[in-house]
């Protein structure tokens, strides 16, 4: 059958299944300590710290208490982080929320998760993070003036192409590649803390004077701001999702998380005192790119920097988004949620090709619609409804099963307060400001229901799909794979 249904156990492979001669087909553990600190900061910082700190500031109203908001979304990301890490010991299985959801809640609402992730989610902040690129890489092109938008979308497209080909060549190079643009972006952001720290040795600190001054209290204002700041958070949780990749999981993952988040925090704290250091609120308010007009007023002639670090840091935070994303896809297609096309990998490369694809696609759909801009602002509201049904699970499993076995453990209140957290951003919009964009949101989950009865549970598949699949198996060099439980 084109879908298969698979064990929602989490149980190694028996010595039967060793014994049939047969060389199983999987995924290589090519992701070590290093490769996995790249993929969490790398991912983590792309456009958000270039982009966001002005939107972060305006919901706020207050210098102080914006870097407060900064500080603490750094907090609740190395909190979600730190839970999945021990949910990556009890579950040694790629797929992240996807994969949790399934072994915990069961197969309806992990379909429901693949389904909005596979077809919405992940494409869209692709297709986001590489049209950010996009516009930084062709801007000097255009001095004076707005790029066009047909050259903005073909750069987009093209990079998309350009990451769709690297995953699927080989994993050591998606991760290599990863590696240099981590060290490029980290690079660009210790130049602005440097000359930020230069700034306030010179005495520029007119922003932190009456620092509190105009704070916003509201509910919703902080909700939003939240939201702001947790857009370039996002990345936390990516090493969840290549977890059968990793070598040494109970050990790199924790450890992973434990280097690359508070680095990341650190680091979100000192730009954005840089950037208040070299403007006024009033001025990065008024900012269209923060990075931009800072090196303008700080680099002087050497200000092009700054547009060609951010167009390394939104290429290398597309890689890490890329690399995670056609993992959800393929472990969803492997436990019989997708089209089993999408769970084989390619004989030689040993890469999950089909799941890229399909997910290149996707974004290029995206990019070259154009209408993607509420899907990336109602980003944040999708994405914590499903880690606070992640984070409940955990709390169940440790309330109810504390004898499963994991190597590591955080204290129970950790993943109460992220899930509080949850519960804050899910709710603090729909109350405060009420949109219909929910609504259609909401609507678009559920909507899977259709698919997921007739295909899923009672496994109607057309013929002509078995034949399809056959044809695309023999075209793209794939076969099936096992899982390697660790």
């Amino acid at each position: 059958s084109t879908m298969r249904k698979r064990k929602t156990t989490d149980s190694p492979r028996s010595s039967t299944d060793e014994s049939e001669g047969k060389e199983k087909l999987r995924l290589k553990q090519e992701v070590g300590l290093i490769s996995g600190v790249s993929l969490i900061a790398g991912t983590m910082i792309g456009s958000g710290i270039f982009m966001s700190p002005e939107w972060v500031l305006h919901h706020m109203g207050s210098p102080a208490s914006s870097l407060l908001i900064w500080a603490a979304c750094g907090i609740l990301a190395m909190f979600g982080a730190l839970s999945y890490a021990e949910l990556g010991t009890i579950i040694k299985e790629s797929g992240g929320e996807y994969i949790y959801i399934l072994r915990i809640f069961g197969s309806f609402p992990a379909f429901l998760f693949a389904y909005t992730s596979v077809i919405l989610v992940r494409p869209a902040g692709l297709a986001a993070v590489c049209l950010s690129f996009a516009e930084y890489a062709v801007a000097p092109f255009y001095p004076g003036c707005s790029s066009p938008q047909i050259v903005i979308k073909c750069a987009a497209a093209a990079c998309i192409v350009l990451l769709t080909i690297i995953n699927c060549l080989n994993v050591r190079l998606a991760t290599s590649i990863m590696n240099v643009f981590t060290a490029a972006k980290l690079l660009a952001l210790l130049v602005i803390v440097v000359g930020g720290l230069v700034l306030l040795a010179r005495g520029q600190t007119q922003s932190f004077h009456n620092a509190f001054e105009n704070t916003t209290a509201g509910i919703g204002p902080v909700g939003v701001a939240f939201y702001q700041g947790l857009w370039s958070y996002d990345g936390w949780n990516n090493l969840n999702y290549v977890t059968e990749e990793l070598k040494k999981p109970e050990v790199t993952l924790p450890r992973a998380v434990m280097i690359a988040i508070p680095l990341v925090t650190c680091l979100y704290l000192l730009v954005n005192m840089s950037y208040l250091a070299a403007m006024t609120p009033s001025e990065l308010l008024s900012s269209g790119a923060v990075a931009v007009t800072w090196g303008d007023k700080v680099l002087g002639s050497w200000a092009w920097l700054m547009s060609l670090s951010v167009a390394l840091s939104t290429f290398g935070s597309s890689n890490g988004t890329f690399f995670s994303g056609g993992r959800v896809c393929y472990i969803a297609a492997r436990e019989g949620h997708m089209p089993d096309i999408l769970s084989m990998a390619h004989v030689r490369c040993l890469t999950p090709s089909p799941a890229l694809l399909f997910t290149s696609a996707m974004s290029l759909i995206m990019i070259i619609s154009g209408n993607f801009t509420t899907i990336v602002n109602f980003f944040s509201f999708i994405a914590w409804f499903f880690y606070g049904m992640t984070i409940s699970g955990l709390l169940y499993l440790k309330i109810k099963k504390p004898e499963m076995p994991r190597s590591y453990k955080v204290p129970i209140i950790i993943p109460i307060i992220v899930l509080v957290a949850a519960v804050y951003l899910v709710l603090a919009p729909i109350i405060d400001q009420p949109q219909f964009e929910i609504l259609y949101i909401i609507l678009f989950i559920f909507s899977g229901t259709v698919l997921y009865f007739p295909l899923v549970h009672f496994k109607r598949h057309p013929r002509f799909l078995q034949r399809i699949t056959l044809h695309l198996q023999l075209f793209l060099e794939v076969a099936p794979t096992t899982r390697d439980a660790n």
